[in-house]
């Protein structure tokens, strides 16, 4: 069972960017990737201006180093979509580019998962360095007279990778001592900018709940033939998933996102994909539940904007 932030009832705004800056990290990804596109050179450039009888000023041209469909290549690109899945999955936003909010006391289990994640990509980039010479083979034949053995380095091995750190955020204490008034308006910063997180991740469980139970529901409500639409078991299992992180994520400041889940929630308890495929008449009633639902939270989503832009942050900024 999930460990939740806060009790089931809804906090102020205030109250759960507090909470929030008590229990979360801030945590940032960052990926050494090799670049597999390169411009064309200026001779080369003019050279094909020149065939299509175009002003080289206006063109931009490009080649493609190596074949990304390659499966070996494929493999390395899949593992970094899966790390960047689980980040997303296990963390917060915040409004600073490159950087998440992950719980504290989860922070063990989640540098743990990347060190795996990490050496699942440096075997993977081995298993494509073993291919290299293949690809650049490939790439000689493609490219004629583009090709240059100058732009492919001796080796994949190393320039491929992931890293992670935990920057601070909080004003440094140091600031206290040499300008206590600069450290007051750096810490008026960080409040605002964990009750945009809050507001962030209220948007961002709205929307994709929203998401979710408006595929569900276009899934199981039947096509214009009046026969149920094919729909995999996901359709069910990653609203249930979506419910397991809510609870173990949610800043609970938004009573009425609260009921929504709870809701939908409920809709769903004990709901199975095959039962839904086998019963048409359960199928049609959950269908018309879950667009009430839908409809609900999209109305959510629109109202959202307008009563930030009028609750005053502190510091003296307003939230947007």
């Amino acid at each position: 069972m999930a460990t939740v932030l806060e009790p089931p009832t809804t906090m102020t705004s205030s109250r759960a960017s507090q909470r929030l800056q008590q229990r979360m990290a801030a945590v940032r990804l960052s990926f050494t990737w090799l670049g597999v596109r390169k411009t064309l050179t200026a001779e080369q450039k003019a050279q094909a201006a020149e065939t299509f009888g175009a002003q080289d000023s206006f063109l931009t041209a490009g080649k493609k180093l190596l074949d990304t469909s390659h499966q070996a290549f494929k493999d390395v690109t899949a593992v970094r979509g899966q790390i960047q899945s689980y980040v997303k999955n296990v963390s917060l936003p915040y409004p600073e580019p490159g950087i998440r909010l992950v719980r504290q006391d989860q922070l063990t289990a989640f540098t743990d998962q990347l060190a795996l994640y990490r050496n699942q990509l440096a075997e993977a980039v081995a298993e494509l360095d073993g291919q290299y010479h293949e690809l650049q083979s490939a790439a000689r034949r493609r490219l004629g007279t583009l090709y240059n053995a100058s732009d492919y380095p001796s080796s994949l091995l190393g320039l491929f990778s992931v890293e992670w750190d935990f920057p601070a955020v909080e004003p440094p204490e140091y600031l206290r001592q040499i300008s206590p008034e600069l450290y007051e308006q750096e810490q008026a910063r960080v409040v605002a900018r964990f009750e945009e997180a809050v507001r962030l991740a209220e948007e961002a469980f709205t929307g994709e709940l929203a998401k979710l139970i408006g595929h569900l529901a276009d899934r199981i409500s039947g096509g214009s033939d009046g026969k149920p639409k094919v729909f995999r078991d996901t359709a069910v299992t990653n609203l249930h998933e979506f419910f397991e992180r809510f609870r173990t994520l949610s800043v609970r400041s938004d009573a009425d996102l609260e009921r929504l889940v709870d809701q939908a929630q409920l809709l769903l308890q004990g709901v199975e994909p095959q039962t839904l495929r086998e019963n048409q008449s359960s199928r049609q009633q959950l269908a018309r539940q879950l667009s009430a639902v839908q409809g609900t939270l999209e109305g959510l989503l629109v109202d959202r904007p307008r009563r930030n832009l009028i609750r005053p942050a502190r510091g003296g900024e307003v939230s947007t």
